[in-house]
């Protein structure tokens, strides 16, 4: 059976946890942070070109990691502990070319996993007792299967999509998944979903999650740097341009409003940025508490709104 044990860190004096089951995407998200750990990228300012290329390759080593080891853990025994140690960390960001893209030979993996799709959602909940919930669930495609349960009518996911449907095969987005995550009777496919919660002096101080699919993780990471890296208030923190980069190549997606100076640098570092229309890297809902208020903030990228009371 799934272990009910939250998976968590220590970051910068910030205790981050990822509630169980243990997630896949809790588990990169901690592995990115312990990465970026010591090596001061955040000196090189929000924004710049230095501090996109950490946080790139941070993210193409944690989702090699993550295809390569992780699955339902019903039947894939993962080795968490390694994973999110320092010593392996360590030695992880060793191999980082902090000059320019690493090459992907160096990351050693066998492929980069598969996208999820963009029908999800989350929400984040604090109370006036200071009770804190983040909560992530998803169709997978939009309308799920497309089947809707006669006389309730709530429609049913499409999450085996989200297996390894056949080895060494590239899906819609050119990834080809790990044996980890092949179809088995009873087994969950993979899932990037990363509620999370952070906790300062033992107190809530963020909570925050995303739909997307695999960008769940690298958004999630790149708000909560935001604001423990770069100070800014949380609905600054989510609307700053992000990010995104996977394994197998170094292939980075830029969202609109990264400068075009620091795209002309990043593509001097070996990226690859596509022309064309700008995407949206993921959709953050979060909430800040801090000095006694609460700082709720939504990401219009997408629908919905931050709601008090």
């Amino acid at each position: 059976m799934i272990e009910r044990e939250p998976v968590r860190c220590s970051y910068r004096g910030y205790d981050i946890v990822s509630p169980p089951p243990p997630s896949s995407g809790g588990i990169a998200l901690l592995q990115m942070l312990g990465m970026l750990d010591e090596t001061g990228y955040e000196t090189n300012g929000a924004g710049s070109a230095k501090s996109y290329h950490y946080l790139a390759d941070v993210m193409r080593f944690s989702f090699a990691d993550r295809n390569k080891y992780l699955g339902d853990p019903d039947f894939v025994k993962a080795p968490i502990g390694m994973l999110t140690s320092a010593d392996y960390l360590k030695a992880r960001r060793a191999k980082i070319d902090f000059e320019k893209a690493t090459e992907s030979s160096q990351i050693e993996s066998i492929s980069a996993v598969k996208n999820e799709g963009s029908d999800t959602t989350h929400f984040d909940v604090v109370d006036e007792e200071g009770n804190v919930v983040a909560v992530t669930y998803t169709l997978n495609d939009g309308y799920g299967s497309g089947v809707t349960v006669p006389g309730v009518g709530f429609l049913l996911n499409d999450e085996m999509d989200d297996f390894t449907a056949k080895l060494g095969a590239t899906n819609a987005y050119g990834l080809v998944q790990g044996p980890a995550n092949l179809i088995e009777p009873g087994k969950r496919p993979l899932s990037s979903m990363t509620p999370t919660i952070v906790l300062k002096d033992g107190k809530p101080f963020l909570v925050l999650g995303a739909p997307a699919g695999s960008r769940i993780i690298t958004a999630v990471l790149q708000v909560m740097l935001n604001v423990l890296d770069f100070h800014m208030n949380v609905q600054d923190a989510i609307d700053f341009p992000r990010v995104h980069a996977q394994w197998n190549v170094p292939r980075l997606e830029v969202e609109r409003g990264v400068s075009p100076d620091t795209i002309a640098l990043l593509r001097k570092m070996g990226y690859e940025i596509q022309p064309g229309n700008p995407p949206i890297i993921a959709r953050v809902e979060a909430i800040l508490m801090k000095d006694g208020w609460l700082q709720e903030a939504h990401d219009t990228r997408g629908t919905g709104a931050a709601v008090g009371w």
